[in-house]
């Protein structure tokens, strides 16, 4: 009997060690495999970069900038933009921003910061604005009244071509051949220059006669580059632009197509913008984990050392009740 009596703590207490660890286990795992999250409840997730080319051009004058955003781990699209008028180019590319899950950069070259500036509006996943040497017009203007604002040498270096469609007609500007470098490209070696001029994609002058109706960046954070050998916009207007957005703007010398002359620069200033845009709080994806934003942030370290703190404290619970019980059980055994 007084071995029975015995043994019945013992037990009692061997099952109260094992319940503890079990709870201590438990409350370890819950910690470990919650999510750290960013002040406000979401975690930040790396944003897609959408990339929207000008006038005269298309989508492989971002080759160079998608290189380098790529290999930084972004994912990155450059959409045809149409080139047919400011309402139809910036609905064609809002709805291409609807195909998109999660945050996005979205960039625009020259006649393409007007098409974003409108594409934009409305869409709460674009969390930042770029714009490359780029018009920003306000509610009401048009291309040409900024331009005719600040004149530059495109006005005069282009020819007018009538064109048809099965439903519309209109007509389509062209810059001249031997205007190309010295406007457009001036930046560039004469044979890639040649190539630009080969290749240019037309613009309908309603790109440039349709006045904005809204105006994304008076909403959305926007950063800018001046190119100051700039000929086609001229470089006053966008750095009248940029003040007037407040944007978080640089200066670089370069002509009108720093996208192509100048990736490195394009691509750093976009990177700040996709920075931080990531590092805000976002609810479009809080489940999506971004280890290189958190680390430029403080935000994620203070959060992985609560969790570990936690961590630590659910062992030493564990380890303090167990002490305690085989405390207790040695005194039953006395």
């Amino acid at each position: 009997m007084k071995i029975l009596a015995i043994r019945r703590p013992l037990l009692r207490a061997k099952n109260l060690r094992v319940a503890t660890a079990g709870c201590a286990a438990a409350a370890l795992c819950a910690v470990t495999s919650a999510p750290a999250v960013a002040e406000g409840g979401t975690s930040g997730t790396k944003p897609t970069i959408v990339l929207v080319h000008g006038a005269f051009a298309d989508g492989s004058s971002w080759n160079g900038v998608i290189e380098r955003l790529e290999r930084r781990g972004y994912t990155v699209m450059a959409p045809s933009n149409p080139l047919r008028g400011l309402y139809s180019d910036s609905a064609y590319i809002a709805s291409v921003l609807k195909s998109v899950k999660g945050p996005i950069v979205l960039a625009g070259h020259s006649y393409g910061g007007a098409v974003i500036s409108t594409a934009a509006a409305g869409n709460p996943q674009v969390k930042a604005l770029v714009y490359i040497a780029a018009m920003m017009p306000d509610v009401g203007e048009s291309g040409m009244q900024l331009s005719a604002r600040f004149p530059s040498a495109l006005g005069t270096a282009t020819n007018s071509v009538p064109y048809r469609t099965a439903n519309t007609s209109g007509t389509d500007l062209y810059i001249k051949r031997d205007k190309v470098r010295p406007v457009f490209a001036a930046c560039l070696p004469e044979s890639q220059a040649k190539l630009v001029a080969a290749t240019q994609r037309p613009v309908a002058t309603t790109a440039f006669s349709e006045p904005a109706k809204v105006a994304a960046w008076k909403d959305i954070p926007s950063w800018a580059l001046v190119a100051r050998q700039d000929m086609a916009i001229n470089p006053e207007l966008e750095r009248f632009e940029a003040k007037r957005a407040q944007s978080h703007t640089v200066e670089i010398d370069s002509c009108h197509v720093a996208l192509i002359a100048q990736p490195d620069a394009v691509a750093d200033l976009i990177l700040h913008g996709a920075t931080a845009a990531g590092s805000a709080p976002q609810t479009t994806n809080p489940q999506a984990a971004n280890p290189q934003m958190a680390s430029t942030g403080g935000g994620g370290g203070t959060k992985r050392a609560g969790v570990l703190g936690a961590a630590s404290a659910a062992f030493l619970a564990a380890g303090g009740a167990v002490f305690l019980l085989g405390r207790r059980a040695r005194r039953h055994t006395h």
